[in-house]
């Protein structure tokens, strides 16, 4: 049985004050028996992050990193930098990355790679637009991003793929649950045909408006496994909702 995971992506937003509060009272108040849990702050809140969520069961993750592992590359943080802080997950290829910064297939896929090889636990994102979703693309471009971020990898062990339809991050839409669902059971398909993966094994989560009052008729579906948590990842009794409506 696969293990619910919800993990909280906070973007850019915070404050040192505001890190203090909402951390401490999700460390503080954690269900026992809820779902496994992390936090992906911004960059310049990590070290804060790691060190109140020290000893919890709350884990941290950035939102990003470098396909590159040392160098002059201004403004970029390696994988191993990230592990070396305490680091266990890293988000990749998320659709604002994409599409605020052109990230292709092929660079999700470098980054996938520095961040396995330095230990890091990838959460590999994909969706689809909503044009894309209303000409009927939105399977092709799902299989297209997966095939371009894990195709030739040399391990793919502890990959968490999130399916996060564009339409639905920070529009207040969310895709129903069945739609959810159906796309959740395409990606698995999808996954069968990657060496070095257990399909069955491999936890999908859900992205996309997720929250406290739709998070467990989500995780109810065959193939979802979970939740990558935006705007209610802010505030501690949403997101704590969403994480208890997990099992663990």
């Amino acid at each position: 049985m696969r293990q619910t995971l919800v993990v909280g992506n906070w973007k850019m937003h915070g404050s040192r004050a505001s890190v203090a509060a909402l951390l401490g009272e999700v460390v503080g108040s954690l269900p026992a028996g809820a779902a496994e849990t992390a936090v992906c702050p911004s960059y310049v809140h990590l070290a804060q992050a790691l060190e109140l969520c020290e000893g919890s069961a709350v884990a941290v993750g950035a939102q990003d990193c470098s396909h590159m592992q040392s160098g002059a590359y201004t403004g970029e943080v390696s994988a191993q930098m990230l592990v070396d802080m305490g680091c266990r997950w890293v988000i990749l290829g998320h659709s604002e990355r994409r599409q605020y910064h052109s990230e292709s297939d092929n660079l999700v896929a470098a980054k996938l790679g520095a961040a396995i090889e330095a230990g890091l636990r990838p959460i590999v994102c994909v969706g689809e637009t909503r044009e894309q979703r209303e000409s009927g693309e939105e399977e092709i471009v799902v299989a297209r991003q997966l095939r371009g971020a894990l195709d030739g990898q040399i391990s793919l062990a502890g990959l968490v793929v999130a399916y996060e339809p564009v339409w639905a991050i920070g529009t207040g839409l969310t895709a129903s649950p069945e739609q959810a669902q159906a796309m959740h059971a395409f990606i698995r398909k999808c996954l069968v045909d990657v060496n070095g993966i257990d399909a069955d094994a491999t936890r999908v989560l859900y992205g996309g408006s997720v929250k406290a009052d739709n998070a467990a008729e989500l995780f109810a579906q065959q193939d979802i496994d979970g939740a990558l948590v935006g705007g209610a990842a802010l505030k501690a009794g949403d997101f704590l909702a969403i994480v208890g409506a997990g099992h663990g």
